[in-house]
């Protein structure tokens, strides 16, 4: 029997207990950030998280050669509606990454989920970022590249209206805006890397 509208005994209904029960299976799948790192090191990967109030960097080095492999900036902070936001400023890749075996999508798939952990630890809800129209080529890239990881486009910013301004202030370029839920996003990639699961190369 399906249970409709709301029940005066919850506690009665099968409905609540079983999505309570998935939400919470759902929580127990999330990898902690200590699942992460270890499974970088296991890729013989470095990541160091820094923060400086709502500021933070993560950097990747390679444990064989100490070689800075790649880095991500961004911050904790508050939307209009009160809520907190995961602001992904940048991420840079040195071109060594290329000849590597895990190359852009795998270091930047590590570095991204030490920077999603730190947010949904931070209590945040969205991840937000603009990919950088620097050319129409590299553009499309990012683009693809941030839509495999589960990020959505939200909208073009060309600096040709004004609505487009306050994206400018923010980002300082020009590109597609993008967000992604959290929690969605943990679940998506960020389960790769909980204990005896092998991320994606």
């Amino acid at each position: 029997m399906a249970c409709l509208g709301f029940p005066s005994h919850p506690s009665r209904c099968p409905c609540v207990t079983a999505k309570k029960t998935s939400e919470e299976g759902d929580k127990r799948s999330l990898p902690s950030m200590s699942d992460i790192l270890e499974a970088s090191r296991a890729q013989k990967l470095d990541l160091q998280l820094k923060t400086l109030g709502p500021f933070f960097r993560i950097t990747a080095t390679s444990l064989q050669t100490r070689a800075e492999l790649g880095k991500a900036e961004g911050l904790i902070r508050f939307s209009f509606q009160g809520t907190q936001i995961l602001h992904l400023d940048s991420m840079k890749l040195r071109r060594e990454t290329l000849s590597m075996e895990k190359s852009i999508f795998g270091i930047g798939l590590f570095i991204g989920a030490v920077a999603i952990r730190h947010g949904y630890d931070s209590g945040c809800t969205t991840a937000q970022l603009l990919a950088i129209n620097d050319s129409d080529l590299y553009h499309s890239k990012l683009v693809r590249f941030y839509s495999r990881l589960g990020f959505r486009e939200v909208c073009q910013v060309s600096g040709s209206s004004i609505g487009d301004i306050p994206h400018m202030l923010v980002w300082g370029g020009v590109g597609t805006r993008m967000d992604a839920s959290i929690e969605e996003l943990m679940l998506k990639w960020c389960t790769r890397f909980k204990k005896n699961q092998s991320p994606q190369s």
